[in-house]
């Protein structure tokens, strides 16, 4: 019997061929995430680990569980919180679930998307105010997404699901060539590939969907974000390092972008003061795989991932 480790709260459906094959199961189950030195304790003596991506799985993370650790299972499609090379060393697989949650997480770009040109955020913060309001022809008014363009960072699953919507809205489709979308979706949604700067240059909106590497970190810089169309919009469902956020909160005081909408954060969950103060930013505390549904499926997954590599194979989608 193996002992599996589970570093947050999650849907217990999720769990249960895990439950069914007899393992020890460690859960966390108290109101507040562990702290660091509870994270540490936690995991000690792990034969497999489910984390997510606020924990650091680094040397002291590995040191901590033991040698005997075969598995880390992240419940994301992301990895960035885990230092592979050092798992690598110590032979313990890592695994990710991708696949399961773009359907949400287009979603919710989608939704920042809309509300930042509709105002939709400000309105409804507005009426919870308490002030005097009627009906105008000139009250608050938005911008329709109806012919503008968006351009994709990152034109994969997620990237891919966001232009599908967009699309159906009667949006044009563009993405980075250095981040393509693959056949048959960009015929279908007549999108565009066009180079990282020119699509930048050229888009009403840019909205995120890439990795974070050491390629993107601060892949909108203040350079970027000043070649962007004078009242373009900014959509970040990726995380919150692609942009440089102090960049972004100048970009939006001076008036030269209308607005952002935002899911994910560089300092996580802290929040620079600047975006905090604009009533043309949307603020979300990463909620973008944050179904019922979707967080039971990827839970389901990387215990499938922690079962597989228990029983002596490979995970079902590692990260290599």
């Amino acid at each position: 019997m193996a002992k599996v480790c589970i570093t947050d709260g999650v849907p217990k459906a999720g769990l249960d061929e895990l439950r069914a094959a007899g393992h020890e199961i460690l859960t966390w189950d108290r109101a507040q995430p562990p702290t660091r030195t509870e994270l540490l304790d936690h995991v000690r003596g792990a034969d497999a680990v489910l984390t997510v991506l606020t924990d650091k799985v680094d040397e002291e993370f590995l040191d901590a569980a033991g040698p005997q650790l075969k598995v880390v299972a992240n419940i994301a499609a992301g990895f960035n919180n885990i230092d592979l090379d050092s798992c690598r060393k110590r032979q313990v697989f890592v695994s990710n679930t991708p696949g399961v949650l773009f359907e949400s997480t287009a979603d919710t770009a989608f939704a920042l998307l809309l509300m930042v040109t509709r105002r939709f955020g400000e309105a409804e913060r507005f009426i919870r105010s308490g002030k005097p309001w009627q009906y105008r022809t000139t009250f608050m008014l938005g911008h329709a997404i109806q012919s503008m363009t968006i351009g994709l960072i990152g034109a994969g699953q997620i990237g891919t699901a966001m232009a599908r919507r967009c699309r159906a809205f009667g949006m044009r489709i563009a993405y980075a060539s250095e981040h393509p979308m693959k056949a048959p979706a960009r015929d279908e949604l007549e999108a565009v590939g066009l180079p990282l700067d020119e699509l930048i240059a050229t888009s009403d909106v840019i909205s995120l969907h890439c990795p974070l590497t050491p390629e993107t970190y601060h892949l909108l810089n203040a350079e970027r974000l000043a070649a962007m169309k004078p009242d373009a919009y900014v959509i970040n469902t990726a995380r919150g390092a692609c942009i440089d956020e102090q960049a972004l909160v100048e970009a939006l005081r001076s008036g030269h972008l209308a607005g952002a909408g935002l899911d994910v954060y560089e300092h996580e969950p802290e929040i620079a003061s600047g975006l905090l103060e604009m009533e043309n930013v949307v603020l979300l505390p990463h909620l973008g795989s944050a179904t019922v549904e979707t967080r039971a499926t990827m839970t389901g997954l990387a215990a499938k991932n922690a079962l597989a590599v228990l029983n002596g194979e490979p995970p079902l989608t590692p990260v290599h």
